[in-house]
């Protein structure tokens, strides 16, 4: 990934060769270039700021400097490509793990870091009509901060740390705080007994299923008590109704699936994906053959579950979530409710993935599914298999 910073500030962005972000620079991993706009101005003073018109307190950054500094960006790259452009701002799109993941599959950002009371509203317009960039105004919170640099600092450790290859177990990004909209589970490590308090005898049983029940509660305890709010966004799908697909359901269905599907074509290089071959007809046919299950919002059908048996193990398949609405909570949801309807016998769940669908397999190993060696239905394809508790 490459990640372009414009500062007035430069050196403020020297923390970047530090700690694991500095060393996937050094890898190669992550090339990040900083520029100081003073160097696209053209007065012995270097001035980037001026009064603002209508009248008001404080200064804004000049049109002119900024257009020269995003256009020096734009023409040091290939000329196919162009960068995503994020602006740090009180007056932006919340930053979220949600977003940070969508920022990481970006191959190129670029970062404005405003200071004063802004940079010139033109700036925006400019980027987007005559470079043809993506502008995104994100916000770190609901506070104001002197600048940008702040907020690019975190930004970057919050992507950067998503890239493949930057973080060295890749599993522990999967159970980290706001990964699907919980905090995390307490940690605990050597010794047993430290102070007079004692690690909680369930980590210590080696029952796996009984520590991941432990965590599910704990990280929903711990949200509820630091932050409510997090919890009614995550479980707040009161007006989300799960229940069983009837044939009205057919064409709604395979659309959503095709939207959905499509999505793993994408991320998965290929178009050998069974999903996206289905007809209405075998979409019809599939409710005899299976258990399958929609979800709908205010008569909108937004997500989809299958299920089927395959002696004592429950197969789920097909599982889905319109895109507008993926991060919230509801693919967990959907998971959760056809692992509820498995019937009695059933040992083990299992089910499918693209080997590259990220968002999925973060799902799943969150969920306590974990990779077998059994051989996948189509190639580029995983199975993970869960023990029933």
């Amino acid at each position: 990934m490459r990640i372009d910073v414009v500062s007035i500030f430069p050196d403020y962005l020297a923390a970047l060769d530090l700690s694991l972000i500095g060393k996937a620079r050094q890898d190669g991993l992550l090339d990040v270039r900083v520029h100081d706009l003073r160097d696209h101005t053209h007065d012995r003073h270097r001035t980037v700021d001026d009064t603002p018109y209508g009248g008001g307190a404080g200064m804004v950054m000049k049109p002119q400097p900024w257009a020269e500094a995003l256009g020096h960006v734009v023409a040091q790259g290939d000329p196919s490509t162009k960068p995503r452009l994020v602006v740090p701002g009180p007056g932006g799109q919340p930053f979220t793990q949600a977003l940070a993941r969508e920022l990481a599959r970006e191959p190129w950002l670029a970062f404005a870091c405003g200071r004063y009371e802004g940079i010139d509203e033109r700036v925006y317009e400019h980027a987007r009509e005559d470079l043809g960039l993506e502008v995104s105004v994100v916000s770190l919170g609901d506070y104001v901060l002197n600048g940008g640099e702040v907020a690019v600092l975190a930004i970057v450790e919050a992507v950067g740390r998503l890239v493949p290859g930057v973080i060295g177990n890749a599993e522990s990004l999967v159970e980290e705080s706001h990964e699907d909209g919980l905090l995390e589970y307490p940690i605990y490590t050597k010794p047993r007994t430290w102070n007079g308090r004692d690690v909680p005898e369930v980590l210590l049983s080696g029952n796996h299923g009984a520590i991941a029940a432990w965590r599910h509660e704990q990280r929903l305890a711990r949200t509820a008590a630091r932050r409510p709010d997090l919890l009614h966004a995550s479980h707040g799908d009161g007006d989300i109704e799960i229940t069983a697909a009837t044939a009205g359901d057919v064409p709604e269905l395979a659309l959503l699936m095709r939207a959905c599907w499509v999505q793993e074509a994408l991320a998965n290089d290929t178009l050998e994906i069974p999903a996206l071959r289905e007809s209405l007809d075998d979409v019809r046919a599939s409710l005899d053959t299976t258990r399958t299950w929609v979800a709908r919002r205010a008569g909108r059908l937004v997500g989809a579950v299958r299920t089927s048996r395959h002696g004592d193990d429950w197969h789920i398949g097909r599982l889905c979530v319109a895109p507008d609405l993926q991060g919230r909570g509801l693919g967990r949801r959907l998971l959760e409710h056809a692992e509820s309807t498995a019937p009695d016998g059933i040992r083990t769940f299992s089910l499918h993935t693209g080997a590259k669908s990220a968002d999925n397999l973060r799902l799943y190993k969150k969920a306590g599914y974990r990779f077998t060696d059994a051989v996948p239905p189509v190639p580029g394809a995983v199975t993970l298999v869960k023990r029933r508790r």
